[in-house]
């Protein structure tokens, strides 16, 4: 990274974090280098706003847009430009001219929306003309027709401001419906109507007196499109816009599609699928199902050394788990015999040729480590049949992996790594889980992943921008073959702290057992927070709010486990979970009192109902509620203190301890102030409890809680400077915490696994599979603590 480029980002209003990460990226620091040279800003810098339409500018031209970059950056400069969708328009009007043909001012003005002004006015006729059109859509689905809304206002809205046309969208679509209520909830409709087909019965305490469900902010962030319609995903083409090598390629995918918008998740089934991949399929799923497209599942299985059956059972239930249906399950190994075909086509147009060169000749050929002088491989030129004969052997099996290759005839001397003569396919003498020993060469990504694409007709190839540079070998591919060519868009890809991302080092993770496996819920694979009680509204919220850009994303744990814990303080039930438990005898009752206490599931939520629990003699409190040397500031229970329990009517004063052999407190001897000739000054702080009661079975014994902290001590443990002794050092010796000999109340056993409740005054936990509910056998996961309280301790 150089810092020359960073200190002149920071020029034109970026963070240093920002132009450190542009800095990073070769191509996009390259282009934003030039665009800020054709501004002739290098000393100066500009305005933020500016630098930001600088940025979009240098994110999105394109090689046929290159020559004419000077000519866009004037614009912006001069303020002709003056938001991202008019640089888009730009780069599009530019792709269209010859390299050095003149660019007609008043063309490129009509088409860009120069001096073009949309009045509020302007846009309050709009939107009444549209949902005037749309009524029968807004009767029926109501606020679901938002994003579809919006979506159609970007085409006779084209140049106006987004915000202010999804603020008028929102205020006449309110006047119109009026506030968001159950139906606007297609969850809670289900339950509804599920409830309504049901018998009634006779009511007991536990469904009495029911409000409803509360509606959950999270379910409905979880739904939200603001993250397409608002964002860089709005800006791209429709179907039918991406230009082709020949023209009648896009009137036969038309023919074939419809002009419907169809994108794809191409997950690798090499590993379990982790948050990343949670952005990813929001991204894919979401923008389809967004203009009313579809979205294939798409395993790219060619690479059968690899591959497992648990990781493409897994993929497919994440997806499915997140609340998405494939609209067709396809593998890459479909398109074998086409791929093969096609590899064959293009050495016989002499685009490809068979090379014998080692790991090592080839990495030399690219210019080495230090990056010098790229040369040709030495059987670059041999002749096509000569090629077409070798890659024969190489079907047959008549080389040994990695002595002979397929490689692309791209260009050696582009700057761009992925024109250095990709591999097309190399030798895997491994059986296939679909095909078999059918094969023994194996087509390589970067061969595969474009073809793929065309053969679906795929219209948005949605990837993240570490595959910004194969782009144009993507490209490069399609077009030498002459067939379909897809639109792959980039967007910055979701990392998390505290954690690793990559499958590589997850794996060895797993291989290692420095974790219990792929789901071991100190991980952030899908399984691994599944398991640790994280809800799929809560993961999809949390993706959908962080957004789509072309910036690389680093969050901090504490965002996601935030939205997980306001989810789940919306839909979980309350459970009394005492981690450490000290015996009360309260000696003022008799021994045989018993009562049952009606417990809500959830405060000021009738609909959750609520439970019955035992009140005796004999109740167990959390060890740390109680201090044997009382101090003024501690309003919990101590000699002679009174402190309330929860749900019950009077306190309780400690009176005396019992303590064990080594002097630690075994058990307080404690008064319930239920005298009514007493009177008791009403206490500051209320405690959770769980009584003893055989004729019930309390309180129910725990076999484990699972409590789990960051796995790693650093927010980057990949951080040389930081963790000198590399990543596997940096684990966190503390990350999992096991408690024995835990008790919960009654409610635990109406739960049963992945469900969860949060644990009063503690934490929300998650039942885990380790659990046999039947057998009375629970094993908790804590998923995320309560909210910081600055009193907790008092």
């Amino acid at each position: 990274m150089s810092d020359n480029l960073v200190e002149l980002f920071t020029k034109i209003g970026f963070s240093e974090q920002k132009a450190k990460e542009t800095a990073a990226n070769k191509k996009l620091g390259a282009n934003l280098h030039a665009v800020i040279t054709a501004a002739g800003v290098e000393a100066n810098g500009t305005d933020r706003g500016t630098g930001a339409l600088f940025y979009t500018l240098a994110s999105t031209i394109t090689p046929k847009a290159t020559p004419h970059l000077p000519y866009i950056t004037r614009a912006i400069a001069d303020g002709r430009l003056t938001g991202s969708d008019q640089v888009t328009a730009a780069v599009k009007h530019v792709e269209k001219k010859a390299p050095d043909a003149p660019i007609d001012d008043k063309a490129f003005d009509a088409d860009c929306g120069v001096g073009v002004t949309v009045t509020p006015e302007d846009i309050s006729k709009a939107v009444t003309a549209l949902l005037e059109s749309r009524k029968k859509d807004l009767d029926e689905k109501r606020y679901q027709v938002l994003g579809p809304l919006l979506g159609a206002l970007r085409s006779s809205l084209k140049w106006a401001n987004a915000l202010a046309v999804k603020e008028e969208v929102d205020k006449q679509i309110l006047a119109y419906l009026g506030p968001k209520d159950d139906r606007d909830d297609p969850k809670l409709k289900k339950l509804k109507e599920k409830a309504a087909a049901k018998p009634v019965k006779a009511a007991t305490v536990a469904d009495t007196a029911s409000t409803g469900p509360t509606v959950s902010k999270i379910a409905e962030a979880a739904k939200s499109t603001k993250f397409i319609f608002e964002g860089e995903l709005a800006r791209l083409h429709k179907a039918g816009e991406n230009p082709q090598i020949n023209p009648k390629l896009m009137e036969e995918h038309l023919k074939r599609t419809g002009g419907q918008v169809i994108t794809r998740f191409p997950p690798e089934p090499n590993g379990f699928l982790h948050i990343g991949h949670a952005k990813a399929i929001n991204v894919n799923f979401g923008y389809a199902a967004a203009n009313n497209g579809i979205t294939n599942l798409r395993y790219d299985d060619t690479n059968p050394g690899a591959e497992e059956k648990i990781y493409f059972d897994t993929i497919l239930e994440t997806i499915e788990w997140l609340g998405y249906k494939p609209h067709q399950i396809t593998y890459s190994s479909d398109h074998f015999q086409k791929l093969y075909d096609l590899a064959v086509e293009l050495t016989k147009k002499d685009k490809a040729y068979v090379c014998h060169c080692t790991g090592d000749e080839i990495k030399a050929g690219r210019g080495g480590d230090n990056r010098g002088p790229r040369s040709d491989c030495p059987h670059r030129n041999r002749p096509i049949a000569e090629s077409l004969a070798e890659f024969e052997k190489m079907k047959r099996g008549e080389y040994e992996p990695r002595e002979a290759f397929l490689r692309m005839k791209m260009d050696m001397q582009n700057p761009n790594p992925q024109f250095w003569d990709l591999v097309a396919y190399r030798i895997l003498k491994a059986p296939h889980h679909r095909t078999g020993d059918q094969w023994c060469i194996y087509p390589t990504y970067d061969f595969t992943h474009c073809l793929v694409d065309s053969f679906e007709d795929i219209t948005h190839s949605l990837c993240t921008t570490e595959f910004t540079l194969s782009r144009q070998s993507y490209y490069w591919l399609v077009d030498a073959l002459e067939i379909y060519k897809p639109v792959q868009w980039e967007y910055g890809r979701l990392n998390l702290a505290y954690t690793v991302m990559s499958k590589r080092k997850l794996k060895l993770l797993v291989d290692e057992k420095l974790v219990s496996g792929w789901d071991d819920p100190r991980l952030f694979t899908m399984a691994a927070i599944r398991r640790r009680g994280y809800t799929p509204e809560a993961v999809n919220a949390f993706v959908r709010d962080v957004g789509v850009t072309t910036a690389v994303t680093t969050i901090h744990p504490d965002r996601i486990e935030g939205v997980v814990r306001e989810h789940l303080n919306e839909v979980a039930p309350r459970i009394f979970l005492v981690l450490e438990p000290l015996k009360v005898t309260l000696v003022n009752l008799p021994e045989t009192h018993e009562e049952e206490i009606v417990v809500p599931n959830k405060p000021r939520d009738d609909a959750m109902g609520s439970r019955s629990l035992p009140f005796t003699r004999t109740v167990f409190i959390e060890r740390s509620d109680f201090r044997e040397v009382d101090d003024p500031n501690f309003f919990r229970l101590a000699p002679g203190k009174t402190v309330g329990l929860l749900n019950l009517p009077f306190p309780i004063t400690a009176l005396e301890t019992v303590k064990d052999a080594s002097g630690v407190v075994v058990e307080i001897k404690a008064r319930y102030e239920n005298d009514s000739t007493t009177v008791t000054k009403k206490p500051k702080t209320f405690i959770h409890w769980v009584a003893e009661s055989k004729t019930h079975r309390s309180p129910v014994a725990i076999d484990e809680v699972r409590l789990y902290s960051n796995l790693f001590l650093h927010e980057n443990p990949q951080n040389e400077k930081e963790v000198p002794g590399g990543w596997l050092t940096d684990i966190n010796p503390d990350s999992l915490v096991l408690v024995k000999g835990a008790v919960a109340d009654l409610g635990i056993r109406n739960r049963k696994v992945e469900d969860k409740f949060q644990a009063v005054r503690t934490a929300y936990f998650c039942l885990d599979r380790d659990s046999d509910v039947g057998n009375d056998r629970f094993v908790l996961n804590r998923t995320v603590t309560l909210k910081e309280d600055s009193s907790k301790d008092k």
